[in-house]
């Protein structure tokens, strides 16, 4: 029986390391097509089974992403410390996270449509930004703590604050304008807006608050233009509608770049 499972745990980290991790921002004929790297596959196994080829495979796979997860993220210690991944599985031990790792597994067990509306958005968005660099794009398990992780070069989705509204854990812990937020649905406009805010962030030091509201609703408003959806529905959102329709000389770029707007 342990061999078997020793078969199975490889056969799993080899497909997670040529399938997914190669895939990712791959060109097809052509075309832009994106592919979110299942990071919290690797993770996931890691956290509940203790693996240690999976381990092997967080670190030399994906160094950076685990990194992050430690010291950003989770924030239990420097990735170098010698006795980390005891710290990250013990982290992890508690039975609410357990089950956390679970529900993120059954749900997003398969995410084509989240690689597809994520090609989709990006492709207009470098219509309408040519100078636009795609970041990495991958996935992981958090502790209920940031959604959307941005920086060098890379994007991570936090698969945890996505699972819906009415999940056990969010209704005891978030408001309900908060939990309306935690849908599967959200991912892809979550992870424009936070990109986009890296790429064109207010220059102003110290913003008034009236500057700030204004920048994240043209953010806001760009969004949904790529996504093709009314995401986001605010008085800014529409004050720059209303500006864009008549303005037609000014682009995006323009729009992003000048506070004057």
């Amino acid at each position: 029986m342990r061999k078997v499972y020793l078969f199975l745990t490889i056969a799993m980290l080899a497909c997670l390391g040529c399938q997914w991790h190669l895939k990712s921002n791959e060109e097809t004929s052509g075309e832009l097509a994106l592919s979110i790297d299942r990071y919290d596959m690797i993770e996931s196994l890691y956290l509940t089974t203790g693996d240690y080829s999976a381990l092997l495979q967080m670190n030399k796979s994906y160094p950076m992403q685990t990194r992050t997860l430690i010291e950003d993220v989770l924030r239990i210690g420097q990735v170098n410390e010698p006795d980390i991944h005891n710290k990250l599985l013990f982290f992890f031990k508690d039975s609410t996270l357990q089950r956390l790792i679970t529900d993120v597994q059954k749900q997003f067990a398969d995410i084509d449509d989240l690689n597809q509306e994520l090609t989709d958005a990006f492709r207009r968005l470098c219509d309408v930004i040519p100078s636009l660099e795609i970041p990495q794009i991958y996935s992981q398990i958090g502790s209920f703590d940031q959604s959307i992780i941005v920086g060098n070069k890379t994007l991570g989705i936090s698969l945890d604050k996505y699972l819906g509204a009415d999940y056990p854990f969010y209704i005891e812990h978030y408001t309900e304008e908060q939990r309306r937020l935690m849908t599967r649905s959200m991912i892809i406009p979550d992870c424009l807006s936070f990109y986009l805010l890296s790429l064109y962030p207010l220059q102003d030091k110290e913003p008034s608050p009236e500057l700030r509201h204004r920048h994240m609703g043209k953010i806001q408003w760009v969004v949904n233009q790529v996504t093709q959806q009314h995401v986001f529905k605010n008085s800014h959102v529409e004050a720059i509608d209303s500006f864009m329709k008549h303005h037609k000389d000014v682009n995006i770029e323009q729009l992003l770049h000048n506070t004057s707007y």
